[in-house]
C-alpha cells in the first residue's frame, strides 16, 4: 500500500472523527438548551423542593355552645403521623421501618398508601391519627437519626365531643372526606361532617386551612421554618339546645330502662330544646378515623345506635293520633266538643266488631273525657264520620306530612295515608274499614318522633306551625349575631271551642283519671297524651314468637306546659317500652328540670332505684287491642313496619 493511499485513509478517519464530535457537540448544546431553558422552571422546582416542604395546618372546626354558652363540642389537639413520598427514595422500606417502629400492621399501612396513590406525591399520606405520645417519640428519634426522613410528624386540632356521647345523633361527627364527596368539590384528605350539625353546617364549621413551609437538608431533617400562614378557625355556634334539659332527658331513658327518642321544643318559636336519640355511638371514635372493628360492630348491632331515631324512625303513633282526629271532627264541624258516644266495650262498624281497650266500656263520654280516657269506641266512630282525607288534612295541617323542616340531614318523611296515597302505593281502593283503623293512630300510619312533636307544638301554641331549628347564633370572629328563625310554616286559627276541648282533655289525661298520671308536675298543668302501639299483628305476633326478634309494644308520650301559656313541648317515644305511660316520667324531669332552671333552684335528681315497670295486672287503656291480620294490613307490612 502507498504512502499516499495511507494518508487519504488517515485523512478521511480524522474528517469523520471531527465530524462525529461536532454532532455530540451539538446534541450536548441542544439537551443543555433544553435542560435550561425549555425545562428550567421544573428543574428550579425540584430544587427548591430538594430544601423546602410544604406542610398544611389543619383549621379548628368552630367550637359548638348550648343556648347558655356552655360548650359542647370543642377541639383538642391531637398527633398525626404521615408519609410524604415525594422524599421517599425507597417507600417499600419506610413503610416497613414505620410499621416496626410505630407497631402498626404492615399490611394495613401497606393498604393506606395504596388507596392514596393516585394523589399527588407532595401531598402527606396520613398512617395515624391520634398518634399516642410513644408513637411519635418513636418515630422522631429515627427522623432524627435520618432514618425516616419522609416521615412527618404533625400537631392537629381533633374534634372532642362530650365524654358520655351525649347528644351524639344531635352533633353527628367528622371524618375524612370519602370519594363521592371529593368528586362535589370536597378537597382530598380534608375532615368534613359526616352526619348531624357537623353536616348540616360543615361549611361554617370548616375554616381556612393554613400552610407552613419550612427548610429541609438533604437527609429531609426540618432546619427551621421560612414562611407560615396561620389557619383560620371555622365559625363558632350557638345552639337552641339546652344542655341540662339534653341530660335530663337522657338520663331519663337511662333510668327507665329502655331506648327511644326525645324531641323537645320551645312552642313559641320551634327552638329545639332536647334532641336524644337511643343506643347511641361515640362521636369521638370517628373523630380519630374509626378503626374496622367498632364500624362493624355498630353496623351489626340488632339495637341499630347508628340510627337517628328522631327523624328516621317511623313507627305507627297509637292513640296519640286521636288528637288530630279530634282536631279534624272539631274544625271540620262535624261534631262539637260536647257530641257524646257511649261505649259498651266494642261497636261495629261495617259487619265488623271493634274492640275498646276497656271491656265493659267507658259508658257515655264527651270529647274531653274520651282524650282522657282514650275510649276508642270514640274515635272509631270520629274517624268513620269524617273519612281518611279529612283527617289527612288535618294531620298536615298539624304538621304530620312530609318533612318536618328541621335543619338537620336525611330526615325521613312520615307516612300519613289517604285514598289516593293506598291507590298509587297498592293498587287498590281505600276502604273504610281501613280508617277504623287509622282513627286510633294504627293501620298505614308510620311517623317519625320529629312528625308528632310537631303535631303536639302546634296543638299548644294554638296553631302556629313553627319550623323546629337548632342554630340560635353565629360567631364569625366579630361576635355574636342571631340566626333569624325559618319563616312560620302554616297558622291555623282554631276555633275557641276546639282548642279549648284539646286543651282540656289533655290536661285532664295528666292530672285527672286519665292515662298520663305520671308526668303530672305540681303546679305545672301539664297536658299531654300517651300511646301504645303494636309493632305486629296478634296472629303474627304467634307466628314469631320463636323468631328472636323485639316484638313488644312501642310507647309515646307528646306533651306540653303549662296548659295555657305553654313554654315546652314535645314528644318521648319508648321503642319497646310496652306502655306510653312509661314515658311520661321522663317528661317530666325534663320539665322539672326547665322550670327549675328557669327560677335559679337546683336542678332535680332521679332517685337511684329504677323506674318501675308497670304491674302486670294493669291494664294499659292505649293498647288499641284490634290488630289481627285482616284488620290492619300495614301492622305486618315490612316495608312500613320493620320487627325492631
Amino acid at each position: 500500500m502507498s504512502v499516499a493511499e495511507d494518508r487519504r485513509r488517515m485523512t478521511f478517519r480524522l474528517h469523520a472523527l471531527q465530524v462525529g464530535a461536532t454532532l455530540v457537540f451539538i446534541v450536548l448544546g441542544m439537551s443543555f438548551w433544553f435542560l435550561q431553558v425549555v425545562e428550567h422552571q421544573h428543574y428550579e422546582e425540584l430544587a427548591e423542593n430538594n430544601h423546602q416542604r410544604t406542610l398544611a395546618l389543619r383549621a379548628p372546626r368552630g367550637v359548638l355552645f348550648d343556648r347558655f354558652g356552655k360548650v359542647l363540642v370543642e377541639n383538642r389537639h391531637s398527633f398525626t403521623i404521615s408519609i410524604v413520598r415525594e422524599h421517599s427514595t425507597d417507600p417499600s422500606r419506610t413503610v416497613r421501618l414505620l410499621s416496626q417502629v410505630a407497631g402498626l400492621d404492615q399490611a394495613q399501612v401497606e393498604q393506606i398508601v395504596a388507596r392514596h396513590r393516585a394523589e399527588p406525591a407532595y401531598r402527606p399520606i396520613v398512617i395515624v391519627e391520634d398518634a399516642s405520645l410513644a408513637q411519635v417519640a418513636a418515630v422522631r428519634a429515627r427522623r432524627l437519626e435520618s432514618e425516616l426522613p419522609d416521615v412527618v410528624v404533625q400537631e392537629v386540632p381533633t374534634r372532642r365531643y362530650p365524654s358520655d356521647a351525649m347528644a351524639a345523633h344531635l352533633f353527628g361527627y367528622v371524618g375524612e372526606a370519602n370519594d363521592t364527596q371529593v368528586a362535589g368539590g370536597a378537597s382530598q384528605g380534608a375532615i368534613i361532617g359526616q352526619q348531624g350539625l357537623e353536616k348540616a353546617y360543615n361549611d361554617m364549621l370548616m375554616g381556612q386551612d393554613g400552610a407552613k413551609v419550612v427548610a429541609v437538608n438533604s437527609l429531609g431533617r426540618e432546619i427551621r421554618t421560612l414562611e407560615e400562614v396561620p389557619p383560620v378557625e371555622g365559625r363558632r355556634l350557638q345552639l337552641t339546645v339546652d344542655a341540662d334539659l339534653q341530660r335530663a332527658a337522657e338520663d331519663g331513658f337511662r333510668h327507665a330502662g329502655f331506648n327511644g327518642a326525645a324531641l323537645i321544643m320551645d312552642p313559641r318559636n320551634g327552638e329545639v330544646l332536647t334532641y336524644a336519640s337511643l343506643p347511641s355511638y361515640d362521636p369521638n371514635d370517628f373523630a380519630v378515623g374509626i378503626d374496622r372493628t367498632k364500624w362493624g360492630a355498630l353496623n351489626s348491632d340488632k339495637l341499630r345506635p347508628l340510627q337517628n331515631r328522631v327523624l328516621q324512625g317511623r313507627y305507627s303513633p297509637g292513640s296519640t293520633f286521636k288528637i288530630v282526629v279530634a282536631t279534624a271532627a272539631l274544625e271540620e264541624g262535624v261534631v262539637d266538643s260536647n257530641f257524646r258516644v257511649t261505649c259498651t266495650g266494642g261497636a261495629n262498624f261495617f259487619g265488623r266488631y271493634y274492640k275498646c281497650h276497656k271491656k265493659g266500656g267507658h259508658g257515655s263520654v264527651d270529647m274531653r273525657h274520651a282524650l282522657e280516657k282514650s275510649c276508642n269506641v270514640y274515635f272509631y266512630t270520629l274517624g268513620n264520620m269524617l273519612g281518611v282525607d279529612r283527617i289527612y288534612k288535618w294531620a298536615e295541617k298539624l304538621g304530620m306530612v312530609g318533612k318536618t323542616g328541621i335543619d338537620m340531614p336525611n330526615e325521613q318523611e312520615s307516612i300519613i295515608p289517604n285514598s289516593e296515597w293506598k291507590q298509587k302505593r297498592f293498587g287498590e281502593r281505600w276502604y273504610p274499614g281501613d280508617t277504623i283503623s287509622v282513627a286510633i293512630g294504627q293501620g298505614f300510619l308510620s311517623l317519625t318522633p320529629a312528625s308528632l312533636a310537631m303535631m303536639i307544638t302546634t296543638v299548644a301554641n294554638g296553631g302556629t306551625r313553627v319550623t323546629p331549628h337548632v342554630i340560635k347564633a353565629v360567631d364569625d370572629g366579630s361576635g355574636w349575631k342571631p340566626v333569624p328563625p325559618p319563616a312560620v310554616a302554616e297558622r291555623v286559627a282554631f276555633r275557641p271551642d276546639t282548642l279549648a276541648a284539646l286543651h282540656d282533655g289533655l290536661w285532664m289525661v295528666v292530672n285527672a283519671a286519665g292515662t298520663g298520671g305520671r308526668g303530672r308536675v305540681e303546679g305545672r298543668d301539664v297536658a299531654g297524651k300517651t300511646g301504645t302501639a303494636q309493632v305486629i299483628s296478634n296472629e303474627g305476633r304467634a307466628r314469631a314468637r320463636n323468631s328472636g326478634r323485639d316484638l313488644r309494644d312501642h310507647g309515646w308520650f307528646v306533651f306540653f306546659a303549662p296548659k295555657d301559656n305553654p313554654e315546652i313541648a314535645g314528644v318521648i317515644f319508648g321503642e319497646h317500652n310496652e306502655h306510653g305511660f312509661l314515658g311520661a316520667p321522663i317528661a317530666k324531669h325534663v320539665i322539672e328540670t326547665y322550670f327549675a332552671k328557669k327560677e335559679g333552684r337546683p336542678l332535680p335528681v332521679l332517685p337511684t332505684k329504677g323506674g318501675s315497670p308497670a304491674p302486670k295486672d294493669q291494664e294499659d287503656p292505649d293498647v288499641p287491642g284490634v290488630l289481627n291480620d285482616g284488620d290492619v294490613i300495614a301492622a305486618a307490612a315490612p316495608e312500613l313496619r320493620p320487627l325492631n
